[in-house]
């Protein structure tokens, strides 16, 4: 029987919170104000990222899902983020998820590749947020590549893309926020972009001062909420890391336990994704085997069942 003693699995380093200096502190009225608070959590976010742990993936991937059920709200429908996952992991290989699952397959892709902008790129992406390919959109490369040397602050940069995407496209902003995305990991030089803008677009940095209303791009005050945006969705995104790694060191730690043959690999399947379905495909898993692991992980308080339902299980961290 294979032994997950043969390929240890290391833990990594407690992933550090953001202190307390820099989060905002009120509505950071000024955009000076609100430009330091950003520039403090990105500097957290590169000190997070920079060397990325075994669970590294599952992290992007759950953010993924949270952008895309945050997506598929902004185009006005209502699935939650169980819907979602269903659409995705139960679609067949090569099948098409539908709408809405094509909006997490775009932010999975923004978790997953790294960050190299090409015109069927935009045209792809755009297709999969339903995002209706015009003439008005021929010119996001440029404006992208335009933004890319500025020599402006990072929020700053960002605010500008969406307002110029938006500008050409009103009804593209959807497309603007994954870019954004996109474009931070190119101007603080991540590997892979870590999804949390379009999250960040309902929260409490776009409320009208009236509190009865969302800043839009272009509005007075944009930038400014792009900034307190950073700095308030930066700490919730650490915040996940925590709780991720924390699952993860207990999976790493009770591996060892295991002694399934390919059980290594859905160890690894866990920590590289949000989710993986109980039917186990490509990992040389019978049905049956499968189902044996996950009962001995759920056992042990390492995994958790996902769907809620009694057959097609979803497992995850």
């Amino acid at each position: 029987m294979d032994s997950f003693t043969d390929s240890p699995i290391i833990a990594s380093p407690r992933a550090a919170a953001a202190p307390a200096w820099a989060q905002p502190r009120g509505t950071a009225d000024s955009e000076a104000d609100a430009a330091f608070v950003a520039g403090a959590a990105l500097t957290m976010l590169y000190e997070r990222v920079r060397e990325p742990p075994a669970w590294a993936g599952c992290w992007r991937n759950r953010l993924a899902l949270a952008s895309a059920q945050a997506a598929v709200r902004l185009m006005g429908r209502r699935e939650d983020e169980a819907a979602l996952r269903d659409a995705v992991f139960l679609c067949p290989p090569g099948g098409d998820p539908g709408p809405a699952g094509r909006v997490l397959v775009a932010y999975r892709r923004l978790a997953s590749r790294k960050p190299v902008m090409r015109d069927e790129m935009i045209r792809e992406v755009s297709d999969l947020l339903a995002v209706r390919w015009s003439e008005a959109l021929t010119g996001v490369p440029a404006v992208v590549d335009e933004l890319l040397q500025s020599r402006r602050a990072v929020p700053f940069v960002i605010a500008a893309l969406v307002e110029r995407v938006v500008a050409m496209r009103p009804d593209a902003e959807v497309l603007a926020w994954w870019l954004a995305d996109w474009v931070l990991a190119r101007l603080i030089h991540l590997d892979l972009p870590v999804p949390f803008f379009t999250q960040a677009r309902y929260g409490a940095a776009f409320r009208t001062t009236s509190g009865n209303g969302r800043l839009r791009p272009g509005d007075e005050g944009f930038a400014r909420a792009v900034c307190l945006a950073l700095a308030l969705q930066v700490p919730e995104t650490l915040r996940l890391a925590t709780e991720i790694e924390r699952h993860a060191d207990s999976l790493v730690a009770v591996s060892p336990k295991l002694r399934t043959k390919g059980g290594e690999g859905v160890v690894q399947r866990l920590l590289a994704d949000d989710a993986v379905a109980a039917s186990l495909p490509g990992t040389g898993l019978s049905r049956w085997a499968g189902r044996r692991l996950f009962e001995r992980l759920e056992a042990f308080g390492v995994v958790r069942e996902l769907s809620g339902r009694p057959t097609f299980r979803i497992y995850g961290l």
